[in-house]
């Protein structure tokens, strides 16, 4: 009997060996194909039950070409790479990774709040410019007389409201699709307008879908509080990029801290790399030594999972509660960022 057949896409940074070792002790091929690009991959996984995929798009396209493919695993909390409605139509599993970065972003999420609340950026570039205290004229905001935002509240956020609570003088959230038993005391709850106007650090924490995609944009921009700010560990393309340069060159945003971006890596003369009330970040929230074995090993287990039981760990499309119904996606990171 032929062995069954894992092909894993794109690694990026992370080291494919781990998730390599692990399937083949459990009986599979494994083929590592190291490309986003759908012909390369659809040449390497012709004959593949199963795909775990890093960036690379996964859709009807490509499916096609995928006939023996029963589950696509991704690596990452967020599955906005894999068309997950024609899986659903196919009978795929999709199993993503809840879990394997939670605490990573929502530290990330919460260095970045505190580094634009104290103005570190700028405190660093008046040094590294010969000056001192006398010349730092961007007073901090106390911490503890702050509002921070969170535009979802999934695992990540909940983590990072847990993580914030000693330091922010008050937390809100707005999330519709969180349960009332998901919702810790502590965190007030209200709706969008209300958490945008009330906020002094809106911090983003969903994925990408039709529904939030450009959704920071410059009318909820507009509505935000001058001189507050504005933190995306999520999704770039949930932030309008104009709208954005134009709130921070204005003054009525005093700064913003990115991981993501609508294009990655950004232009070299893209002004979301040069602007100086933006702090950046590689998108790298998710690193860590921990993390970085755990996005190669994790859907690994969740293919090993499926095919010893039928049912990989933590899935996300799951084609045997299909009779159920079409369900609503979800707005919050790691439900499904």
């Amino acid at each position: 009997m032929a062995r069954p057949v894992a092909v894993i896409t794109d690694t990026e940074e992370l080291d494919p060996g781990p998730g390599v070792q692990l399937l083949t002790e459990g009986g599979f091929e494994v083929r590592v194909v190291g490309s986003r690009d759908p012909e390369t991959i659809a040449a390497a996984a012709h004959d593949a039950d199963a795909l775990i995929v890093g960036y690379a798009r996964v859709d009807a396209a490509l499916l096609d070409r995928l006939p023996r493919v029963r589950i696509v695993a991704t690596m990452s909390a967020g599955h906005d790479m894999v068309d997950t409605a024609e899986a659903a139509r196919r009978g795929l599993w999709v199993a993503n990774l809840p879990h394997a970065a939670t605490e990573d972003v929502a530290v990330h999420a919460l260095a970045s709040a505190l580094s634009l609340t104290r103005r570190l950026p700028q405190a660093d570039a008046v040094v590294r410019a010969g000056g001192w205290n006398e010349d730092f004229t961007e007073v901090p905001r106390r911490a503890s007389d702050t509002t921070l935002g969170l535009v979802g509240f999934g695992r990540i956020a909940r983590t990072l409201a847990r993580l914030a609570a000693p330091v922010f003088g008050r937390i809100a959230a707005y999330d519709p699709h969180a349960a009332d038993s998901d919702w810790p005391d502590g965190v007030e709850r209200l709706a969008l307008d209300d958490l945008v106007a009330r906020a002094d650090i809106l911090s983003l924490h969903t994925p990408s879908t039709p529904a939030t995609r450009g959704m920071v944009d410059a009318a909820l921009l507009a509505r935000m509080r001058p001189g507050s700010l504005l933190v995306n560990v999520s999704r770039g393309d949930l932030v309008d990029p104009e709208a954005l340069l134009a709130a921070l060159d204005s003054g009525h945003l005093a700064g913003a801290a990115l991981d993501v971006f609508p294009v990655e890596p950004p232009a070299p003369d893209d002004r979301l790399r040069t602007h100086p009330r933006l702090q950046l970040s590689p998108h790298s929230a998710f690193l860590s030594d921990l993390s970085l074995r755990a996005y190669i090993l994790e859907p690994a287990r969740n293919v090993l999972a499926w095919w010893a039981t039928g049912r990989p760990n933590t899935p996300l499309v799951d084609p045997s509660a299909q009779a159920a119904g079409p369900q609503p996606a979800p707005l919050r990171q790691g439900a499904a960022a």
